[in-house]
């Protein structure tokens, strides 16, 4: 491997890292990092003072043209010298990923427009400054600060009441995705009202009274929830199962008392399309 390859592997762990939180698929990370070698090998570093942030600057921008398009953009590499790229990614490793950067914030950032995404990521994740990021998104520096202002609001999701009092429903969210995946009947029940209502969308609404049944329904829920995590539903202290970052079922509760009163239950694209999802 020549020394040009060698500078490139010492910083790809990072664009992988910078490439995956901006995509929200490890795929897409793969051959974004590939692009930024090609472009490199193609250049070389005449004239680069801080290879590492020339690099970051490069696969943000191949970023940028990717979520405006969301096409393959994928080239093959000629030399015998190239680093190797992913072709093809285990779906276990993608969980894994998924799980280190957080659920919600995939499905938040999704949401999000391409700039707001770059300038969030670049700014609040890794620290770059907004001086550094608007030549990125093609702005200025002030306007690259409204844009993260504009994504954080949508990543916190606006929730209500103070911090302890969302992390006392926290607890309860966690006890709830607990007790499903282990199909714990008795546990369901606990954490329910009584005279709890679950309502859920569908071709036919569905609304279910009462916490034994809803906890029969949640306890069928085990498979399910083994690939769910705990987010902000519109505000809400909820669950949301999202695999790869792309939103599939969302719940938000409405806790009182340490119970669960409402369940909200959203399967419809279309309406999990407006849902507002957050870190919780």
């Amino acid at each position: 491997m020549n020394d040009l390859a060698e500078q490139f592997e010492a910083h790809r762990t990072h664009l992988r890292a910078v490439a995956y939180r901006m995509l929200g698929s490890l795929s897409e990370a793969d051959d974004a990092v590939q692009e930024t070698w090609l472009r490199l090998s193609r250049s070389g570093t005449t004239g680069v003072a801080n290879l590492g942030g020339w690099l970051t600057t490069v696969v943000s921008r191949v970023c940028l043209d990717f979520l405006r398009s969301r096409q393959s953009r994928r080239e093959d590499p000629t030399g015998d010298d190239l680093p190797e790229a992913t072709t093809t990614v285990d779906p276990e490793t993608e969980a894994v990923m998924a799980d280190s950067v957080g659920l919600a914030l995939l499905v938040v950032l999704d949401t999000l427009s391409p700039a707001e995404r770059l300038s969030f990521v670049l700014h609040d994740i890794f620290g770059l400054s907004f001086d550094e990021v608007a030549p990125i998104v093609d702005r200025n520096p002030a306007a690259a600060r409204q844009l993260a202002s504009r994504a954080r609001r949508r990543v916190r999701g606006n929730p209500a009441g103070s911090e302890a009092d969302l992390a006392r429903k926290r607890e309860v969210v966690d006890a709830f995705l607990a007790a499903s995946r282990g199909g714990d009947f008795a546990a369901l029940v606990a954490l329910l009202d009584p005279d709890a209502v679950l309502r859920a969308d569908g071709e036919i609404p569905t609304l279910v009274r009462g916490a034994r049944n809803i906890a029969t329904g949640a306890s069928r829920f085990a498979q399910r929830a083994a690939y769910s995590r705990p987010a902000l539903v519109g505000g809400r202290p909820g669950i949301i199962a999202a695999p790869r970052g792309r939103l599939q079922v969302a719940m938000a509760f409405t806790i009182e008392d340490g119970r669960i009163t409402e369940v909200d239950l959203v399967t419809e694209p279309e309406r999990l399309a407006d849902l507002v999802i957050g870190v919780l």
